[in-house]
């Protein structure tokens, strides 16, 4: 009495194809990764700007972005600029659309003044709508004179 099968079969062969789900998840989860690091490294000027809780950035359609660093230097989005060409640059913004937002961003070390005269060229160039970006966070510490 013979218990089991008498004639003998190879097994199956082993499966030589790569398994590509390991690789595709891997690829998936950095591109999650890069999408939402991107938006972040969007503004590469560091400046040490005042912080308050009443000011959120707004969306709006048309905007340019200036700012002045601590050596009291123009940037035009974040292209360093002479003062004449930073004047012709707001100049040619106001000509194309009169309705553009100004963000202003200004580190704190910069004198009132050079804000003020920043403000002046901006305005002459024909642009009235000034927005001051400010960085989230609490209220900047006040200090008595």
């Amino acid at each position: 009495m013979a218990f089991g099968r008498l004639e003998r079969s190879s097994r199956p062969t082993p499966m030589s194809d790569i398994n590509m789900t390991p690789l595709i998840d891997v690829m998936l989860v950095l591109l999650v990764i890069f999408m939402i690091t991107a938006p972040l490294m969007t503004s590469s000027l560091k400046l040490n700007l005042p912080k308050t809780d009443a000011a959120q950035p707004n969306d709006a359609p048309r905007f340019i972005s200036v700012a002045l660093d601590p050596q009291g230097r123009l940037y035009f989005g974040e292209e360093a600029l002479e003062p004449a060409a930073f004047a012709a640059r707001v100049v040619e913004a106001a000509r194309q659309n009169p309705r553009t937002e100004v963000q202003l961003r200004a580190d704190m070390g910069v004198p009132y003044g050079r804000v003020a005269e920043l403000i002046g060229v901006v305005q002459k160039a024909g642009l009235n709508r000034i927005g001051f970006v400010t960085a989230p966070g609490g209220a900047a510490s006040s200090s008595k004179p």
